[in-house]
């Protein structure tokens, strides 16, 4: 990483798997109440080696006031060990708690500051350099495969960006090495962070219908150049997906009763077509400029004429 919010929750750039920042900052804080809690202990342990200028008398609550005032370098001065046994437990064991528990806050603080400040450069630069780029609207089923046509044809997973709504399939898109933008592919602001304007083409595989006619037509506002390929359950909403800016639509509902139509007649069709859908065999696609070699002669010269 990721409505318009912090650019970090936005887009979650290609990284290793690593624990949630929460959980490192629940740990740290975790320490600092260990140490709040073990200083409070020996505070109450020895305090008759204390002495209180209200009263003179230093209460448990006393005891947990003077060691959050402590703990944190505050000080005030109201409560003071008088005692020698009670002055060497401060100068051996609370000190040295004093300068972890402040090592962990500020540890803390620049952990979170470093993290943003890291977040937000590398996504300064991924969006200084993202172009000519894929974004894939939906990681599910079909996104995935869709994902995986295009890194067999050589699209390199950091020219594809997956724009999804569930923050947990979104960091599966990053633990696969594709950059992913967490929202809702409605929003203007989800798209555009996406870069879709700086796109190659827009892959639409959504589940709804509804949704994948909202996405085309504020894809094709925001970017009325780029080729948007969508997908559709019903032949009729494939239409107006073609009305709403689609460049191809795929209607699933449709091709797989086609299928099931040819594969009742004629079987050995359906195995092409299979393998052509396979992936990595069986037989394959591929588009490829024609050589001067190959250019043959023109209809009026080739001798062959076609029947009306």
């Amino acid at each position: 990483m990721l409505s318009a919010v912090s650019p970090s929750a936005l887009v979650g750039l290609p990284t290793r798997p690593s624990s949630h920042p929460l959980v490192a900052i629940a740990l740290r804080l975790g320490l600092a109440l260990f140490l709040v809690l073990v200083n409070w202990a020996l505070v109450v342990i020895e305090r008759t080696g204390y002495t209180d200028s209200r009263d003179g008398v230093v209460s448990a609550t006393d005891a947990l006031y003077y060691t959050t005032v402590t703990l944190t370098t505050t000080g005030y001065g109201d409560i003071t060990p008088v005692t020698t046994h009670a002055r060497m437990v401060n100068t051996l064991a609370v000190t040295p708690m004093r300068f972890l528990f402040v090592v962990v806050l500020v540890g803390t603080t620049i952990h979170a500051l470093t993290r943003r400040s890291r977040e937000d450069f590398q996504l300064f630069r991924w969006r200084k350099r993202v172009n000519d780029h894929v974004v894939v609207c939906g990681y599910g089923t079909k996104g995935r495969n869709a994902v995986r046509a295009l890194l067999l044809q050589g699209q390199p997973p950091e020219g594809i960006v997956v724009v999804e709504t569930d923050p947990t399939v979104a960091a599966e898109a990053n633990a696969a090495g594709l950059a992913s933008v967490t929202g809702c592919s409605t929003r203007g602001s989800v798209l555009q962070a996406a870069k879709v304007d700086r796109a190659r083409a827009v892959i639409i595989a959504l589940r709804s219908d509804d949704t994948a006619i909202l996405v085309t037509l504020r894809t094709r506002s925001l970017a009325p150049d780029v080729t948007i390929v969508a997908t559709a359950r019903d032949a009729a909403n494939g239409e107006l997906l073609r009305q709403s800016g689609a460049t191809s639509v795929i209607v699933s509902a449709e091709t797989a009763g086609r299928l099931l139509g040819l594969a009742a007649g004629t079987p050995a069709t359906v195995a092409t077509v299979e393998e052509l859908l396979s992936f990595g065999e069986g037989l394959d696609l591929a588009v490829r400029p024609v050589t001067e070699q190959e250019v043959g002669p023109g209809p009026r010269t080739s001798g062959y004429r076609c029947s009306p």
